[in-house]
């Protein structure tokens, strides 16, 4: 992922991957969560979404219908692969055994994990 967003950006993102086709401003605005940002700040913040390249624009009427350019897979795949080169040197079991000395990953869940990945070959 070339592109970093900001948290506020994120939101944006978020209610647009929730919208799936895209949405017009009041659409997004209606998408995102308690306490629903002012239209002129989400505006701005899609006008930063399309000039980075993640958020596409139409206007099939005399409203801009915006649209998710950057998949949530793709963006998380990338937030996380940057986690990981960041903070744990590049190391998935790192970041692994981080989770489970943090408690946020229990063995059980491990366990899950495995299973489904050697259920996949």
């Amino acid at each position: 992922m070339k592109q970093t967003l900001t948290r506020a950006e994120e939101q944006i993102m978020q209610a647009l991957w929730k919208l799936e086709a895209g949405g017009y401003l009041k659409d997004i605005v209606e998408a995102m969560p308690e306490p629903k940002p002012h239209h002129n700040t989400v505006a701005t913040l899609l006008k930063i979404l399309v000039e980075k390249a993640v958020v596409g624009i139409k206007t099939p009427n005399r409203y801009n219908l915006y649209y998710p350019l950057l998949s949530r897979d793709e963006y998380t795949s990338g937030s996380i692969a940057g986690i990981t080169k960041g903070y744990f040197e590049g190391s998935y079991k790192e970041v692994v055994s981080f989770l489970l000395d943090k408690k946020k990953l229990s063995v059980e869940d491990l366990e899950l994990l495995l299973k489904q990945t050697k259920n996949k070959k």
